[in-house]
């Protein structure tokens, strides 16, 4: 935890940088290659809508022991093919002694029949089965309403976003990584099967509230930094973002885990224990949500969005700005490296010339001394004693005492 700690001190000094903006093509293609496999399963397989979007009957098969819960699917699905043959039928156990068993519309007659007809198989009261019908209005009454909600939604976040960060630029990156969100939802949902229910829709309309929220934190510090960087001039456009990016990394790491650990729990919970319900349905839902709305703030809304911006006349003449000032700042770095060789050269010059004037001056001396009849050794500069200069040969014969 420590060295994740310490990454996100370095990423928000800038000590330690990811080009993500940089690289934006390279996750442009990531997320293409994602909606494509998820519009793959939407096209191909399609939406397994639940009972309250299709309309028909459920009916539900209480305080079956463990022992009648063996095979409760052929069996229960034997006796709604008596009663009406021909129909879908979708058969899962809820908790430990639940039955649900969701099919076409049943009359009443075929409903009261098959109620007897799985009370008699499973071993329980006819009183612990009970049976339910919906109609498709009511389904297609829950989706026309969520699709109004949707659409005043974005339409709000549009307003808000262009109000509050003076471009529309902004807001459009942000929608573009919503609608990103919700089609790759979707798609998976498609792609694994997993049934669409009211509680599902819900779980749609909250994943934007969270990606929205998360976009939205990215995009205040993009704006901070590139307002600094227009006053001092001293990072690009694209640089200045690309480094808020990073500033939030961590933070958005760290809010999506503490946001997906509990959907987690509860959603391995319901699949293994309690079974499918409208806890699991919104569960999957919002991990889903929440997982894909995280990759889409940092990697899909701040890259689009220098994207979108770049060619607007102010941030080019920032940019060229930048440019030109660190091109003159390496070409005054580089002057000052030639200034510091050039003096090294005349320093070491001086050197040589100082040392060949004292070398200079050491043989003249050296031979005004010989000339001189001077020393050059330790008695230098000492006068020789005069019978010294005329050689052994001159020097006078010493006389011999007589006794």
């Amino acid at each position: 935890m420590s060295r994740f700690s310490r990454l996100g001190n370095d990423l928000y000094s800038g000590a330690r940088s990811y080009d993500i903006v940089g690289r934006r093509m390279f996750w442009y293609l990531l997320s293409a290659v994602l909606i494509a496999v998820s519009l793959t399963g939407l096209l191909g397989r399609g939406l397994n809508f639940g009972i309250e979007f299709s309309g028909g009957s459920e009916l539900r098969v209480s305080q079956v022991s463990a022992q009648q819960m063996e095979d409760y699917e052929q069996r229960a699905g034997d006796i709604i093919e008596e009663v009406a043959p021909g129909g879908t039928t979708t058969i899962t156990q809820i908790g430990d002694s639940t039955v649900r068993v969701q099919t076409g519309e049943l009359e009443s007659s075929e409903a009261e029949t098959a109620r007897g007809d799985l009370a008699d198989e499973f071993g329980v009261d006819v009183a612990d089965v009970t049976s339910s019908f919906v109609g498709p209005s009511w389904g297609e009454t829950v989706t026309n309403r969520a699709l109004i909600a949707l659409a005043v939604f974005l339409a709000l976040v549009t307003l808000v976003l262009t109000l509050y960060f003076h471009t529309w630029k902004m807001a459009v990156a942000a929608l573009v990584a919503l609608i990103h969100d919700v089609l790759f939802t979707v798609g998976i949902y498609a792609l694994i099967g997993i049934e669409v229910s009211p509680a599902s829709v819900i779980g749609f309309l909250t994943i934007l509230g969270y990606s929205i929220y998360d976009t939205i934190v990215v995009f205040d510090k993009v704006r901070e930094n590139t307002e600094h960087a227009f006053e001092t001039k001293r990072q690009t456009f694209g640089e200045a973002a690309n480094q808020a990016v990073n500033q939030t990394l961590v933070r958005s790491i760290n809010t999506s885990v503490v946001a997906l650990l509990p959907v987690a729990v509860i959603l391995v919970v319901g699949v293994t224990l309690i079974g499918p319900g409208t806890l699991v349905d919104l569960a999957w839902a919002l991990f889903i949500g929440i997982a894909v709305g995280t990759f889409s703030s940092i990697f899909i809304a701040t890259p689009l969005l220098v994207h979108l911006r770049e060619g607007e006349l102010t941030i080019r003449r920032h940019d060229a700005q930048v440019t030109k000032r660190r091109a003159r700042q390496d070409a005054r770095a580089a002057q000052r490296g030639r200034d510091l060789d050039e003096d090294d050269v005349e320093e070491g010059s001086d050197e040589a010339d100082g040392a060949l004037v004292g070398a200079d001056a050491t043989t003249a001396t050296t031979s005004a001394s010989r000339s001189e009849g001077t020393s050059t050794g330790p008695a230098q500069g000492r006068q020789l004693h005069p019978y010294a200069q005329r050689g052994p040969r001159n020097q006078p014969k010493r006389k011999r005492r007589t006794r």
